[in-house]
């Protein structure tokens, strides 16, 4: 079932309804960008698969389906995805502070925590859990106590895992969709056809339009865009409190939301979602990418490049 013997924790393999696979999307060419990160970002290029879904292509295939329905449907259709700073978030770590700041004190991620849990349990009732789940952050954890002291710093996907099986919530083959899968069909041209004419809201703290225009242009697309700003800092902990400003900037005939959120992003796109009746993706890095600072998220990031010679 599972081709690594390294031990790998794992309830949520031990039933056999999930487990590892190289997530392969055709088209994507992933070598330029571990040309310039370590070697060891290759083993990230295998994740967790749903048993029932053969390939990284058939999830590709199935968000597709989903955007495509929620837009043409005016469904709500939420898509997050959460890796080392949610990871550190839901371990209630000041880890969570990487590229941005998330929270100013353990206590503020204390206060905000029921918020995202309900934010959560929206999200895998409507749209897709994109959790970054690959060998090397659910392997078994030695005891020691300077493992577990690093543990709570640093907490895991298996940590995360437990945060949302305290919160009664489970992977399951309609909820669950891996992280990369995000990054690929953004950057496609697939994507980029589907948004051809529609209106986009980018709900970030920044925005170029003429850079992202020239993106889409340059796979024959031209959506069209505005623009509702949120602040850059403490998005994840203090959301409630500019929530009603943030949704008001939203056009109502909006049809996308692309979402730059940081750990903030789980309770922005579930409401965005839910009041609009619209797809609300957190888009995240490859927003930076249309914006022309790719620099923001320290370089180029797997499953972005289709074809292409990632810049370093």
């Amino acid at each position: 079932m599972n081709d690594n013997k390294e031990e790998i924790i794992d309830p949520i393999l031990a039933g056999g309804e999930f487990i590892f696979r190289k997530l392969s999307i055709s088209g994507v060419d992933n070598s330029s960008v571990l040309d310039l990160n370590s070697p060891r970002m290759a083993e990230e290029e295998t994740c967790l698969f749903h048993r029932d879904i053969p390939a990284g292509d058939e999830y590709y295939r199935l968000l597709h389906a989903s955007l495509e329905d929620s837009m043409s449907r005016r469904k709500p259709f939420p898509v997050v995805r959460f890796a080392d700073g949610e990871y550190a978030f839901y371990g209630y770590s000041l880890h969570c502070n990487g590229l941005y700041r998330q929270a100013e004190s353990v206590r503020e991620i204390k206060d905000a925590m029921q918020m995202h849990a309900e934010a959560m349990r929206d999200l895998v009732r409507l749209g897709k859990i994109a959790p970054l789940i690959f060998p090397g952050n659910v392997r078994t954890r030695k005891r020691s106590f300077l493992d577990l002291l690093r543990s709570r710093q640093n907490p895991s996907a298996r940590d995360f895992l437990d945060f949302l099986a305290g919160q009664g919530i489970s992977l399951d083959r309609n909820s669950y969709l891996p992280f990369y899968v995000v990054y690929a069909y953004l950057t496609s041209g697939e994507f980029a056809g589907s948004v051809h004419g529609r209106k986009i809201c980018i709900v970030s703290s920044e925005f170029h339009e003429d850079q992202a225009r020239k993106w889409f242009s340059r796979l024959g697309s031209t959506p069209e865009f505005s623009f509702a700003a949120i602040p850059d800092s403490y998005v994840a902990t203090r959301w409630l409190s500019f929530k009603d400003k943030a949704l008001a900037g939203i056009p109502a005939d909006t049809e996308l939301c692309l979402v730059g959120a940081g750990v903030g992003a789980l309770p922005v796109c579930v409401d965005i979602a839910v009041k609009f009746s619209i797809p609300a993706i957190d888009a995240g890095h490859v927003l930076n990418m249309m914006n022309g600072r790719e620099d923001k998220s320290n370089g180029p990031r797997l499953y972005t490049t289709w074809g292409q010679k990632a810049k370093g």
